[in-house]
């Protein structure tokens, strides 16, 4: 008998010997909660139920205070304008610990100021006593003139897809906004006015900032950089050497001026999240002051944005997270729930194919066996002959008539193309600073007239045809270029930014379009609902039942802070990169149980894969397995889509399992538990379903089976008996 017990964190997980362990069940996971939120009493928690956390912006005095009960922000509005406050309203923790200004601009080549406040003492702590005799700051160039608020407003249209998504999410996310407006009184800037725009939203401690510059100035202007957002942050540890991985604040920070991150948010930092030094902090502990406690959010270079007489130039948008514990899961379950709330375009998660071929006949027929096993989406796929750059009238109307048969049967197309990581020639490649080098090797500037000629042909393709879904694979990943004959940018100096425009223009007509963009970059603040979940592409080349495993870890690994659907899988049905006849499942008919195992890898966790192939099925057998597994998820769908609790790694050596919870839904949790193993399991599953919302009891029930009662702990815990056959899964539904 082994049993299966945790070890403080799921992830690290193991079996022991049950002469160990007497009153422990044969497989146990517990989830544990960090005690500040187990034991409160009094408001529901955040991630169970937000209902009760209402946003508001009030004026206090001479304040104005952000606030939905879970954090705030308090802005002073005399005698500068300045943020004295920043609170964890669910820990009590003021986050805040100096004054800084509200944002900095340099115009024409000089800094210049806006808000903020000086004279305070020390800048270990702010007091509410010290803000009395504090004076405006004397650099700020800017004097507050006054502040409008109202309700959110959404940043670009979203034409929903609402067959492809769990429940219908508002847009924008609901909630509060304050403009606050900042101008220049005299000198040569007399007229320039800055707008600090804020956001705080319903059900969630996160709030946003941005700015928007208006020249009322007599004279062109060039913004050269900007901080749109700076605060100095209480230090998160008392560290008097240095280190190299500082713990930073409780705090996540994400802008939507993110590029060249891959698949993950964090290989965006340092393109406009920036964590420093304070150099006015002369009391930290770290004796070389170099401990980062000072947040600014700005561009690694540019933009040197030019604005006339009345133009306008609004920065990137910046949302700080509040995280209130130290928990992974917890952590990354505050994460998701934001990408839920400010991006809601990544809940759909359509099932979709990746076509190896682009023939009339090979799309034609693929069409058909998605409508007859549930699929909902075709990708023409890289390699398949499929070029939409090809925008000749014969081109266009051969894919408008495929498009239209297509839509005929209640399937999605759409094609993928390649953007960076190739060389177009002609002196319409960026043109990098001597010593560096463009991220992929090869890249276009999309600001050449080779570029500006590309997005014109998508915009083209896409309207004539009515491509609903495009992949966009290399998409622009912050290279710079210093060319200063390409007609979309002036120089090196606004390459960076003029490109973004570009590219995050065309993604944000997409969304308004219902075009659905799937894009191996960090680029879901600008439209885009899928990105890769994080494989290696060699590992498809290994042997089959290898793949197995690896799949599943890839998703373990790549949902702590994605959803579900914000990640793809890949399932080469023909042979991917090598490995021969045993990494390969054509024939399908022949390798029935491992393309079964598949189907439950990923629709069981509601992770759509590319099943790039000519076909998904070959025999009626074939297809009656496909359409089992998509049927399996689309009656679950709204389940599967929720998200992911991590209980036990796959490891190949026993049972591995996830549980998919939704407190809000009529089905609150589902576990998937899969056994890689040659002999059954027949074990106790003590599992921690807290995020459920469910106390007291719970209905479950196995395979779709009838349900059964279960008490549930005070601890949050639930007993459940697990029966998964050798090489098999089994799923439990939880009401």
């Amino acid at each position: 008998m082994r049993i299966f017990i945790p070890n403080h964190q799921p992830e690290r997980s193991r079996f022991i010997n049950p002469q160990m362990v007497i009153l422990c069940t044969l497989f146990t996971c517990l989830l544990l909660l960090p005690s500040c939120i187990r034991d409160q009493a009094g408001p529901a928690d955040w991630l169970i139920d937000p209902s009760g956390y209402k946003a508001a912006v009030r004026q206090e005095d001479d304040r104005i205070v952000l606030w939905n009960g879970l954090v705030s922000r308090t802005i002073m509005l005399k005698p500068g304008g300045a943020t004295i406050s920043f609170r964890n309203l669910a820990t009590g923790n003021e986050l805040l610990r100096a004054v800084k200004p509200e944002a900095v601009i340099t115009v024409n080549g000089k800094e210049l100021k806006v808000g903020g406040l000086s004279g305070q003492p020390v800048m270990n702590y702010l007091s509410e006593e010290w803000l009395a005799s504090m004076k405006a700051d004397p650099a700020s160039a800017f004097t507050l003139k006054g502040f409008k608020t109202g309700d959110t407003e959404e940043r670009f249209g979203w034409k929903k897809r609402l067959d492809w998504m769990p429940k219908d999410l508002p847009w924008p996310p609901s909630g509060k906004k304050a403009d606050l407006s900042w101008t220049c009184d005299s000198g040569e800037y007399r007229g320039l006015e800055v707008i600090v725009h804020y956001e705080i939203y319903d059900g969630i401690p996160l709030i946003c900032k941005w700015i928007t510059i208006r020249n009322g100035s007599p004279d062109k202007i060039t913004v050269d950089t900007y901080s749109s957002e700076i605060l100095a942050f209480t230090e998160a540890e008392s560290t008097v050497g240095d280190k190299k991985n500082w713990i930073l604040p409780d705090v996540y920070v994400e802008t939507d001026y993110a590029f060249g991150g891959s698949m993950s948010s964090e290989s965006c930092y340092e393109k406009s999240v920036w964590w420093g030094p304070d150099p006015e902090y002369k009391t930290v502990v770290n004796y070389n002051r170099i401990q980062p406690t000072l947040l600014s959010c700005r561009p690694v270079i540019g933009p040197a944005e030019e604005i006339m007489t009345g133009g306008t130039f609004s920065g990137f948008r910046t949302w700080i997270l509040v995280l209130d514990s130290s928990d992974r899961e917890r952590r990354g379950l505050a994460q998701r729930k934001m990408y839920r709330a400010i991006t809601p375009w990544v809940t759909e998660n359509p099932v979709f194919m990746h076509l190896r071929h682009s023939d009339t006949a090979t799309v034609r027929n693929a069409v058909d066996q998605c409508a007859a096993t549930g699929f909902e989406k075709i990708i023409l796929s890289f390699g398949s002959g499929f070029d939409i750059e090809d925008t000749s009238i014969q081109n266009l109307e051969k894919y408008r008539k495929l498009t239209e048969y297509a839509h005929s049967k209640g399937i999605a197309l759409g094609g993928y193309s390649l953007l960076a990581s190739r060389k177009v020639g002609g002196g319409n490649d960026v043109v990098m600073p001597e010593g560096r080098e463009p991220v992929f090797g090869n890249s276009p500037c999309l600001g050449s007239t080779w570029g500006v000629e590309y997005f014109k042909k998508l915009y083209r393709f896409i309207e004539y045809t009515g491509f609903d879904n495009f992949e966009h694979d290399g998409s622009y990943p912050g290279d710079v270029c210093a060319s200063v004959s390409h007609p979309g940018h002036k120089s090196l100096d606004d390459s960076q930014a003029k490109q973004f425009e570009i590219i995050t223009g065309f993604y944000r007509w997409c969304r308004g379009k219902g075009v659905y963009l799937t894009v191996p970059d960090w680029y879901f603040l600008n439209g885009s609902s899928k990105t890769g979940m994080g494989y290696r592409e060699s590992n498809w080349s290994l042997p089959r039942k290898q793949q197995e495993i690896i799949e599943r870890q890839n998703v373990y690994d790549g949902t702590w802070e994605k959803t579900p659907s914000m990640g793809w899988m890949h399932v080469p049905l023909v042979e991917y990169q090598g490995g021969g006849a045993e990494a390969t499942i054509e024939p399908l008919r022949d390798h029935l149980p491992h393309y079964g195992q598949r189907l439950a890898d990923l629709f069981g966790a509601g992770v759509q894969a590319a099943w790039r192939g000519n076909r998904l099925y070959d025999a009626p057998e074939t297809m009656e397995l496909v359409k089992k597994w998509v049927s399996f998820y689309k009656k679950h769908r709204a389940i599967l889509d929720a998200d992911i609790i991590h209980v036990r790694r796959p490891d190949g050596n026993g049972p591995d399992a996830i549980l998919h919870a939704d407190p809000a839904g009529p089905e609150k949790g589902l576990l998937m538990v899969y056994n890689p193993t040659a002999s059954p399991v027949r074990e106790d599953l003590r599992l921690n379903i807290y995020y459920t919302g469910l106390s007291g009891s719970a209905i479950i029930s196995e395979n779709d089976g009838p349900g059964r009662k279960f008490r549930i702990d005070g601890n949050h815990n639930v007993v459940i008996p697990v029966s998964v056959e050798a090489n098999s899964e089994s799923w439990y539904i939880i009401k």
